[in-house]
C-alpha cells in the first residue's frame, strides 16, 4: 500500500542514482487486558484521524490493520512517517478500547478473529480452507525503485542470496498460543503454509516471471498476482521491487534499519548488473533451509552463509551483507545511520529476543503484550 504522494523538493532527487523507498507494515489488535487478538479493525478505522485514512486499511483478518509510508528518497522521511502512523494507530486503538502491537502473530492462546468481509478473501477461504492463519500474521514489506521489469527481474535474481540473513533480521514472534514456539519468527513457518509462499526462484527474464504467474493461477495455486507471496516480486501497482521477508518490527528504528539496507541490497544488485556481475548462483533447496534457520534462530544463533553452505554465527553473515553494501549506503547517505541501528540492534536483540526477555522477567505473557505495545509507540525497549 506504498503511496505515490508527492514529495518536498529535494536536490537528492536530481542525482537518478539514488533509488526511492516505501515501507509496508501490519499490525496485530488486542484486547487491552489480556492480549487476545479481536475483531476491532473497524472500531480502529472509525477513530484514525481523517487526513491520515489514506495511509491506513484493512488487512486480511479483522484483527489486523496496515500502514503505508510513501515512498521517499530520505530514511528521515521514512522514520517520519512511520512514526507519525504509528502513534496515531496506538492512539485510535487506545479510543477504541484495544491495543495495537507490532508483533509477527499473537502470543495470547483465544478465538481467531474472522476474516474480512470482502470478496476476494472470502474466495481464498473457500479455497484454502484450513491454511487461513489464527490470530493474525503480521509482515513487513519493503518497496524499492526500480527503472524497468526487466531489469526489476535482474534484481530479484541478485538479492535472493541475502534474503535469509534480513529474514533474521525481522524475527519479532516467538510465542503462540501463550507458549514458545522454539521459533523466533513463528509467523513465517505459519505463513509457509500457504502454496505460493517461497524463496522467489531464479527467473530468465520477465516473460519468465509472467509465464510463471500465469501458470501458478492455472494451478490453482494462486487466485490472482496478488497471491505472489515470493519473498521478492515485483509490485503490482509501482515501479519497485518488493522485499516481503519477515515479521513486522517492533520499533521504527528496527523498521528504518530494515527499510535501509534493504534500498542497499537492491541498489548494490543494480550496480553489479551494470558492471555484467552474475549473481550468486544458490540452490533452491538451500535456500529454503537459509530461510527456514532464519526463522528459527533469528540473530541469536546460526545462519546459512549462501557463499559456502556452511552454518555460521548469524551477526558474521549480517556483517558480510553490511560490508558488501557499504558503497550503496554511503551514496544514499545512509551508512552512519545503519552503522548505529546495528550497534542498537546488537545491543536489545531481535524483537524475538526481547520478548522472550519481558516474558523471563515475569513469567506473563500480559507483561510481554504490554512491552511489544510500548516499542509499537517508538519506546526503547526495557
Amino acid at each position: 500500500m506504498v503511496r505515490q504522494a508527492t514529495a518536498a523538493p529535494n536536490p537528492a532527487a536530481e542525482q537518478t542514482d539514488l533509488l526511492t523507498v516505501g515501507v509496508e507494515e501490519e499490525f496485530l489488535l488486542v484486547d487491552a487486558d489480556r492480549g487476545v487478538a479481536v475483531s476491532a479493525v473497524d472500531a480502529v478505522l472509525d477513530q484514525v484521524p481523517a487526513e491520515l485514512r489514506g495511509q491506513v486499511e484493512r488487512e486480511f483478518q479483522t484483527s489486523q490493520i496496515e500502514i503505508g509510508s510513501p515512498p521517499g528518497l530520505e530514511l528521515a522521511s521514512i522514520r517520519h512517517s512511520l512514526g507519525l502512523l504509528r502513534t496515531a494507530l496506538a492512539d485510535a486503538a487506545e479510543r477504541a478500547g484495544v491495543r495495537l502491537l507490532a508483533i509477527g502473530t499473537g502470543p495470547v492462546d483465544g478465538p481467531v478473529p474472522p476474516v474480512v468481509d470482502k470478496p476476494r478473501f472470502d474466495r481464498m477461504v473457500e479455497r484454502y480452507r484450513l491454511l487461513v492463519p489464527g490470530p493474525g500474521n503480521n509482515g513487513m514489506h519493503v518497496h524499492v525503485g526500480v527503472p524497468d521489469p526487466d531489469t526489476g527481474v535482474q534484481v530479484l535474481n541478485h538479492v535472493r542470496p541475502w534474503l535469509p540473513i534480513l529474514h533474521a533480521v525481522t524475527t519479532n514472534s516467538p510465542f503462540s498460543r501463550g507458549e514458545d514456539t522454539g521459533y523466533a519468527s513463528w509467523r513465517s513457518i505459519e505463513w509457509e503454509r500457504w502454496p505460493s509462499v517461497a524463496p522467489t526462484p531464479y527467473l530468465v527474464n520477465h516473460e519468465h516471471y509472467q509465464r510463471l504467474i500465469r501458470q501458478l493461477i492455472g494451478s490453482g495455486v494462486m487466485l490472482d498476482e496478488g497471491m505472489l507471496y515470493w519473498y521478492a516480486r515485483l509490485s503490482a501497482k509501482y515501479p519497485t521491487v518488493e522485499l516481503r521477508i519477515g515479521d513486522v518490527c517492533p520499533t521504527v528504528d528496527d523498521a528504518v534499519l530494515v527499510a535501509a539496507l534493504v534500498r542497499g541490497l537492491v541498489a548494490t544488485a543494480l550496480d553489479d548488473i551494470a558492471a555484467g556481475r552474475p549473481p550468486l548462483p544458490t540452490d533452491h533447496h538451500l535456500l529454503v533451509g537459509a530461510h527456514w534457520r532464519a526463522a528459527h534462530d533469528g540473530l541469536e544463533g546460526s545462519a546459512v552463509d549462501l557463499n559456502t553452505g556452511e552454518l555460521r554465527p548469524a551477526w558474521d553473515v549480517l556483517h558480510q551483507l553490511v560490508g558488501r553494501l557499504g558503497p550503496a549506503l554511503e551514496r544514499h547517505g545512509d551508512l552512519a545511520e545503519v552503522t548505529g541501528l546495528l550497534e542498537q540492534l546488537r545491543q536489545h536483540g531481535t524483537g524475538a529476543a526481547r520478548q522472550r526477555s519481558a516474558y523471563a522477567r515475569t513469567g506473563r505473557m500480559e507483561d510481554v503484550v504490554v512491552e511489544v505495545a510500548r516499542q509499537t509507540r517508538g519506546e526503547l525497549p526495557k
